[in-house]
């Protein structure tokens, strides 16, 4: 009988990339992302979301086009940044981001995540960038937002892979708030999540990189007034 042999994963780096995506894109990474809605708690009691039905209509109405016009190629650029290894622009970049960010909560939410990755990146998967990266937002000349850090993890991991993993991700995190907020089902949320990507995934990461920097950007008050209302409201369930 022969034993196979197991190469390590520094001598295999294909997997070494998708290992390290598939583990910070698991739940168990802890980023706290599970604290917040990003506006969908507000959208709820406003009526616009109700049911597995309008949460597909809100996904693939609108959030699908602020990732294919902002969010995606934001990622795009950051990602470009650092495989330059240019800490100047991802700097630039991440004033970008969160200028774009205009609600307070979402602009605090987005460098929040951010920074919690970037803290568990430089313990698991250290490398000079990021570290020089973390030093930047320690000085407070960085903000750290969440586009920026994956924009540095996935500097390793092809285009698309990276674009696709992100553009799940943020599906993913509205499916699971719906479950704490409607009446909704794990079963209906997969369906909803798997039509969405369905339809939706591959055109709007082809649509995305043909954005330039001079054209990126999303504004929607649906999204960006509720994230203001929420942070008044008399009972909130999430932090955003």
């Amino acid at each position: 009988m022969v034993t196979p042999t197991i190469e390590p994963l520094s001598s295999s780096p294909p997997l070494g990339w998708l290992l390290l995506v598939l583990q910070t894109s698991d739940p168990l990474f802890p980023t706290g992302a599970y604290a917040h809605s990003l506006g969908l708690e507000e959208l709820v009691r406003l009526g616009v979301v109700r049911d597995a039905a309008t949460l597909g209509e809100f996904l693939q109405t609108q959030i699908v086009p602020a990732l294919a016009h902002q969010e995606l190629p934001y990622l795009r650029f950051a990602l470009d940044a650092a495989t330059r290894g240019d800490l100047d622009e991802l700097c630039a970049i991440d004033h970008e981001i969160n200028a774009w960010k205009i609600a307070r909560e979402l602009r605090e939410a987005s460098a929040s995540l951010g920074v919690r990755r970037l803290k568990m990146l430089t313990q698991i998967a250290p490398t000079p960038l990021l570290q020089n990266f973390a030093d930047r937002v320690a000085a407070g000349t960085a903000h750290g937002h969440h586009l920026t850090v994956c924009g540095l993890q996935f500097a390793a991991a092809p285009l698309d892979a990276a674009l696709a993993t992100y553009l799940y991700q943020t599906l993913a995190a509205f499916c699971s708030a719906a479950l704490k907020l409607i009446r909704i089902g794990q079963e209906a949320c997969q369906r909803v999540l798997r039509e969405c990507l369905a339809r939706d995934a591959a055109n709007t990461i082809a649509q995305s990189q043909r954005i330039a920097r001079a054209d990126a950007g999303w504004f929607n008050p649906l999204l960006e007034i509720p994230a203001m209302r929420h942070e008044r409201a008399n009972e909130r369930l999430f932090i955003s």
